[in-house]
């Protein structure tokens, strides 16, 4: 009964604080639980009938604001959160939503101004710490990021916002299976969130639980029949299984909310691509081509789009210059080859084609991204002036420590100078805030320079646990297991990267005759 009491006064307290009463304290209820679930349109709802109940603009100010951020209507929420009018209850929300808003519109630097005097009015808020967190991620203050998302956990183990942030965290430095139990935690807390759901779901699918994964989305659909997200996810399931029209199908009810996101628009040219729509395909990837050009996935999927679509004027003008490199894989290679081939060109097949079939691993060539410091030292390592590289990324780790980026280039510079001791430190450092294929390969070829393979096979086997989804593991499983005379290992896994789509993939398919030679099924 007491602690009933309490309650009640804390309620009152806050009415009086807002000067809300009635109806209009009543609606502001309700507004806040539809926040709690996602539901920026009803909040808003709400809130407009608090206003006509009498309400004050401050009193719904914070609220409103938030409304309209869930809504992606940032111009009307900064009509909201601009003044800084806030009712003395709810300053710190106020400027809470103020700095997420600024955060998402790109206003770094007022985002931090705006989370300062949140801080101030509440220094162990979760959810502060949580938008702090995020800010430093996105200001290339990673590992800094790690650090708020454990205060922010510290400060509130039972906030739902704090266990999704470092679960996503973990989803991209530890793996897929690391990640679940903290989303499993706060989906209990907080079972009505769709845009939870939809980062458990997406987990659950990359761990390989593709039932558990579709039930959580027809929870979303049941929530939030409207929201794409969900129709996505199911267009993923579909996908993988090879269900290409339904695939399509699902992607469609997602609606035009999707057309713009990444992972969506790799997922319409990819079922695109399968379908025989080569030229539909082509499009799409090289819309998204402009906002990713450095994506190794897409280009690859960009140039058979454009081999499958004839154009193989357009896929020669466009990757000429990337098979040049000396990092250029077997299946763009072999691509070109064709290219050539089709236009009567064998003799500029030739090369390309001796290329591919001596291919023994790519050369060190810098992880792109960036520019400034990041481009001279990509320059400088690029034209094999290695001491002008590594002394372009020292400094960039030294002006920017939390910057994942900087410690993998870091890597390549000291991989490049033979320090392959320094280049696993770096590397390992950005593997802390991510840890994508490409700098697994640097660490295998780091360990594999120091003369310490056994290492380089356990590294390979955890990273497959931890993404099991992973080609590039997969394969480097295989090899490991081949050179260890597990043929029956190197099998499985070959056979595993067949069936995911692997039957064009001639290297692949040499490999696996080899395999199953060896373990008698000649």
């Amino acid at each position: 009964m007491s602690g009933i009491l309490a309650a009640g006064a804390l309620v009152l307290a806050l009415c009086s604080a807002s000067g809300l009463a009635g109806a209009g304290q009543d609606s502001v209820a309700s507004a806040r639980a539809a926040l709690g679930r996602g539901d920026g349109i009803a909040a808003q709802a709400e809130l407009e009938k608090a206003l006509g109940a009498g309400a004050a603009r401050s009193d719904v100010a914070a609220l409103m604001g938030e409304a309209f951020i869930v809504q992606a209507d940032y111009d009307r929420a900064r009509d909201w959160l601009g003044p800084g009018k806030f009712a003395q209850a709810d300053q710190q929300q106020g400027w809470l939503m103020l700095g997420r808003l600024e955060r998402l519109t790109g206003n770094l630097a007022a985002a931090g101004a705006a989370y300062d005097r949140a801080l101030t009015l509440s220094p162990n808020d979760p959810e502060v710490w949580v938008d702090i967190g995020r800010l430093r991620y996105v200001g290339g203050e990673q590992l800094q990021a790690i650090d708020a998302a454990d205060r922010a956990l510290s400060a509130g183990p039972g906030n739902p916002q704090a266990l999704e942030f470092r679960a996503e965290l973990l989803r991209d430095s530890a793996g897929w299976q690391a990640a679940l139990p903290l989303y499993e935690r706060a989906v209990a807390l907080a079972p009505n969130d769709v845009g939870l759901l939809g980062g458990y779901a997406a987990t659950l699918g990359e761990a390989g639980q593709a039932r558990a994964m579709l039930a959580v989305t027809r929870t979303m659909i049941n929530l939030a029949p409207k929201d794409p997200q969900a129709w996505y996810l199911q267009a993923v399931l579909a996908a993988r299984a090879g269900k290409v029209d339904l695939a399509r199908s699902l992607l469609a009810r997602a609606g035009s909310q999707l057309e713009d996101v990444p992972a969506a628009m790799l997922l319409q040219g990819t079922l695109e691509l399968e379908s025989g729509n080569a030229n539909v395909a082509a499009a799409v990837f090289e819309r998204l081509a402009l906002a990713q050009p450095a994506n190794p996935r897409l280009q690859l999927l960009l140039a058979r789009a454009l081999y499958e679509s004839g154009d193989s004027d357009g896929l020669k003008a466009r990757f000429g210059p990337l098979a040049a490199r000396g990092d250029a894989s077997v299946y763009l290679l072999t691509l070109l080859a064709r290219a050539y081939e089709d236009q009567g060109d064998r003799a500029a097949a030739a090369p390309l084609l001796d290329r591919a079939a001596r291919f023994q691993g790519a050369a060190v060539v810098p992880i792109s991204g960036g520019d400034g410091q990041v481009g001279a030292a990509r320059a400088a390592l690029g034209a094999g002036n290695a001491a002008a590289a590594e002394a372009a990324a020292s400094q960039l780790i030294r002006q920017r420590p939390g910057l994942a980026l900087g410690y993998a280039l870091g890597g390549d510079t000291a991989l490049a100078q033979g320090a392959s001791g320094l280049a696993l430190e770096r590397y390992g450092q950005s593997a802390r805030v991510r840890w994508p294929d490409r700098v697994l390969l640097r660490m295998v070829e780091a360990l594999e320079r120091s003369r310490r393979g056994g290492e380089a096979a356990q590294l390979v086997g955890g990273y497959l646990a931890a993404y099991p989804g992973s080609r590039q593991a997969a394969r480097l499983s295989a090899g490991f297991a081949a050179l260890g005379g597990d043929w029956a290992h190197a099998r499985s896994m070959l056979e595993s990267l067949r069936q995911r789509g692997g039957n064009r993939d001639a290297r692949l398919l040499a490999d696996l005759s080899l395999t199953q030679l060896r373990t008698g099924d000649a």
